[in-house]
């Protein structure tokens, strides 16, 4: 990757690339599992949403697959990316939950500092552990009112999400997004779910003193893992748009050690963007189909600079559940639905062909939602 000018990515380029990344271009013939894996995992923290993103990606999706992979545990749902829920393949959790162990406690001692300051958390830990080793799925205030005669300063919500959410690597059990399913969320430890240890983190890539997480460059596999993961399902996209998707610091030492492996660009913006060398760039002008997307979808969120897809005044949209529509590959539209009715909100005004394929779209869903 030696080009001292990277080749410019015009928007349309950069939005396309993002699209047929993201099964959005054109509906994948994928199995389930398979295109959970390929998007490195659904945001999931609202239960029913994964159903409509993948509906929206794959032809002839059957949302008892995907319930069906969820009790069967090839996927599960866990905290992980940005400290969300993530519906992930067994195996990816497993793999990637050890390098976001640093992540998700920094993040949730920041958001509970006061509450927690005081607590040992290795002696919460621990004691966490031995409750749950009873095998009783418990809910995030279950466990944390059963240590609470210990810890009684905290209160049940910064325990509980310290030790589910941080502490212990855990997995939302079923009936908890199933397909049509309401059910609470409730807790057992990942590896007692699965039956298999979750993968130890590289010694070189743990948190060093006065560099937290950065580590050695070529030391971080579980890294340079997640870097081509992320630009098989995100690329073109900057070191930034990495660190926006996962959450994670200290992947530099990871992009540098494949580095060579990539290939650069530049957007419209003037950022340097990475990718692989043979994954799919469309042409500008591949017409992008009408797309109904979920709430929190990774498509969005993905990003640091989301404007690839959506205007940067309707940003706030991303980070609020608005569910969107696409039209020529960007945001245009919000959508609702209620009694089995999909109500879409228009954010700029639609040409006749455009309010007609949003409409065949949006009964298209409003069917896969109410059963037909």
């Amino acid at each position: 990757m030696s080009d001292a000018y990277p080749r410019l990515l015009s928007a349309r380029a950069l939005n396309r690339a993002t699209l047929a990344r993201q099964l959005l271009l054109d509906r994948a013939d994928l199995p389930v599992r398979d295109a959970v894996a390929h998007l490195c995992g659904m945001q999931a923290q609202e239960p029913q949403e994964p159903f409509v993103g993948l509906w929206s990606r794959l032809r002839a999706f059957d949302p008892a697959v995907l319930s069906d992979l969820l009790t069967r545990r090839q996927l599960v749902r866990a905290i992980l990316m940005r400290r969300t829920i993530h519906l992930l393949t067994a195996e990816d959790a497993l793999a990637w939950r050890a390098r976001h162990d640093s992540m998700l406690r920094q993040r949730v001692l920041g958001v509970y500092r006061r509450e927690l300051d005081g607590v040992d958390l290795d002696d919460l830990a621990a004691a966490g552990r031995a409750v749950l080793a009873d095998g009783e799925p418990r809910s995030m205030t279950g466990l944390a009112r059963t240590l609470g005669d210990r810890w009684p300063g905290p209160g049940p919500r910064a325990l509980g999400e310290l030790l589910v959410a941080a502490l212990i690597p855990t997995v939302q059990l079923p009936p908890r997004g199933l397909w049509r399913t309401t059910a609470g969320a409730r807790y057992l430890p990942l590896a007692a779910w699965l039956g298999r240890d979750i993968d130890p983190p590289a010694p070189d890539s743990l948190p060093r003193s006065g560099s937290p997480g950065r580590g050695n460059v070529g030391s971080d596999p579980v890294g340079e893992t997640l870097v081509r993961r992320y630009l098989a399902a995100f690329g073109p996209a900057a070191t930034a748009d990495l660190r926006a998707w996962c959450g994670l610091t200290g992947l530099r030492g990871a992009v540098a050690a494949i580095r060579e492996q990539l290939v650069a660009f530049r957007d419209e913006r003037g950022r340097e963007l990475l990718d692989l060398p043979d994954a799919p760039r469309p042409d500008p002008d591949t017409p992008a189909p009408v797309r109904f997307l979920p709430a929190f979808d990774n498509a969005i969120l993905g990003y640091h600079d989301r404007s690839r897809i959506i205007d940067d005044t309707h940003r706030g949209l991303s980070v609020t559940g608005a569910r969107v529509v696409l039209v020529d590959g960007r945001v245009a539209a919000t959508w609702t639905i209620k009694a089995g009715t999909v109500t879409v909100t228009p954010l700029r005004p639609l040409t006749r062909d455009e309010h007609t394929a949003v409409a065949e779209q949006g009964q298209d869903l409003a069917s896969f939602l109410s059963a037909g």
